[in-house]
């Protein structure tokens, strides 16, 4: 069951979840899609493509940001060509903010299927917040890494494959935001126990590729990631307010961020092409 108790449910029309500040959620959203960018992506008629070969989904989609002018079969018909270019899935990322707001359903009739319900969880007021991390849970060294280190440390966290590490290094060392990475290292310096990294924007701050080694699960290193991670980006600008993303079915990851404070704030998903006729 997930965090908010909708047990089962499908990712149906992306939504707004609670009562906060709409004017906040959008920065938010523009403020993610910021952090994300690659720098393999391209304006097409209100759609913003994004083409990077890594393994985040945001940075390879469709962003349908405005309505545009073009029918949608010869928009989609074009991005299709991009994307089989390049192997890469069809995907378009459907948020409250998609334009047209009929877009999801348009996709969901012609056979485009849903997946990776996402939750952009907010938490609006820094300020006196509860974020002192006190020592770490876990004897290591602390230490910020640049952006080819972090890519690796996460990476080897997730298994992820070389290509996918070096488009993670590529787009962090291209972002138009600054990030700043950081890791809890093991004694021998050879292990990476923790690690996480932030993104900061016009009074905002997003948390991102918050992990923790399989090893050292449910000892409190991912709290003290975010309160770690808090803490340095109030001291870097006083941002108002901070943001991250997490997937619905996360149990455990949301219960940490909502004893910092976060609150579900809006939902996300991808729909993606049907298989053309003959492809296995």
């Amino acid at each position: 069951m997930s965090a908010d108790g909708r047990a089962g449910e499908s990712a149906g029309a992306a939504r707004f979840l609670g009562e906060q500040d709409r004017a906040l959620l959008s920065r938010v959203e523009d403020a993610g899609l910021n952090a994300s960018a690659p720098p393999q992506q391209r304006w097409m008629d209100g759609w913003l493509v994004r083409l990077s070969p890594g393994k985040a989904q945001r940075a390879r989609c469709i962003n349908a940001v405005a309505t545009g002018r073009q029918p949608l079969a010869q928009k989609l018909a074009a991005c299709a060509e991009l994307f089989r270019a390049l192997n890469l899935p069809l995907l378009v990322r459907i948020t409250p903010f998609t334009q047209p707001p009929g877009l999801d359903s348009q996709l969901a009739e012609a056979g485009w299927a849903s997946h990776d319900d996402t939750r952009v969880m907010v938490l609006p007021r820094l300020a006196g917040a509860a974020l002192s991390p006190g020592p770490a849970p876990e004897a290591g060294r602390w230490m910020e890494l640049p952006p080819a280190a972090f890519a690796e440390a996460i990476g080897s966290l997730r298994g992820s494959s070389a290509s996918a590490r070096a488009a993670h290094a590529e787009r962090l060392r291209s972002s138009p935001v600054p990030y700043r990475g950081f890791a809890l290292v093991g004694a021998d310096e050879d292990q990476i126990l923790a690690c996480g990294q932030f993104a900061h924007e016009g009074g905002l701050v997003g948390l991102y590729d918050i992990a923790t080694a399989a090893t050292r699960q449910r000892r409190g290193l991912g709290a003290w990631i975010c309160k770690r991670l808090l803490t340095i980006a109030m001291n870097d600008a006083r941002p108002e307010a901070a943001y991250l993303q997490v997937g619905a079915d996360n149990a455990a990851a949301r219960r940490i961020y909502q004893r910092l404070g976060f609150a579900d704030a809006y939902t996300y998903h991808y729909r993606a092409a049907p298989a053309a006729p003959g492809t296995p």
